[in-house]
């Protein structure tokens, strides 16, 4: 997977979209393909701006709360070391390619966008780190230790993940800047810390806040 093919994916939604090797701001062990804002000139073209919207590029960013979940492991691979790990929602990889940094034994990088899997395949080779992948929740892998998962609460219908991972697997960490409250008592806040989007998308302030739950 190069580069050139992840700027012909996001092309299809920008056409003068591209991307470049990068270091979020909130987790620089781990190097991104993500999308370069020196191509914009200008404010996008009305076209251009309801492309965005239709088929969000999503993997061509690092959101807050997968820098701020990838940057936790790091700090604490005993969380991951030596378990098998499902990242669910990976979008960019960034939180499956700091497990696999952190020595999880195995790390499955799941997200239903293909476009998604392809840019965490070149994550991954840019790290230098081996993955597997799973195209769909329903297609996960059996015997799971640990489930990830960052910013995956941003509609109220995906509530029912928090049930979900918990029977699927024997732990869970979530990171999530949209929700204050869970409302599940088995999930226990770890950590509050700032982040923001890589590249900075300015979003209000509220979203800057992540917070990290362990059930």
């Amino acid at each position: 997977m190069t580069r050139e093919v992840l700027d012909q994916l996001l092309q299809q939604t920008l056409p003068h979209g591209r991307v470049k090797a990068s270091r979020p701001a909130g987790c620089r062990d781990v190097a991104l393909y993500l999308f370069d804002p020196a191509v914009l000139q200008g404010p996008l073209s009305h076209e251009e701006a309801q492309a965005v919207v239709d088929e969000p590029a999503y993997w061509s960013f690092c959101w807050a709360s997968g820098q701020v979940l990838a940057s936790y492991l790091l700090s604490n691979p005993e969380l991951v070391a030596g378990r098998r790990v499902l990242d669910f929602g990976c979008g960019s990889g960034i939180v499956a390619i700091a497990a696999a940094m952190a020595g999880a034994s195995e790390v499955i990088a799941c997200d239903s966008d293909p476009a998604a899997l392809q840019a965490t395949r070149a994550n991954a080779a840019l790290n230098g780190v081996s993955l597997g992948f799973c195209d769909s929740w329903e297609h996960r892998p059996s015997r799971l230790d640990l489930i990830l998962a960052a910013d995956v609460l941003y509609d109220a219908e995906n509530l029912p993940l928090l049930d979900a991972f918990c029977v699927a697997a024997k732990g869970v960490l979530l990171a999530d800047s949209r929700i204050r409250n869970l409302g599940d008592a088995r999930y226990c806040l770890q950590s509050t810390v700032e982040g923001r989007t890589w590249p900075d998308l300015n979003e209000f302030e509220e979203f800057n806040r992540v917070r990290i739950y362990k059930a």
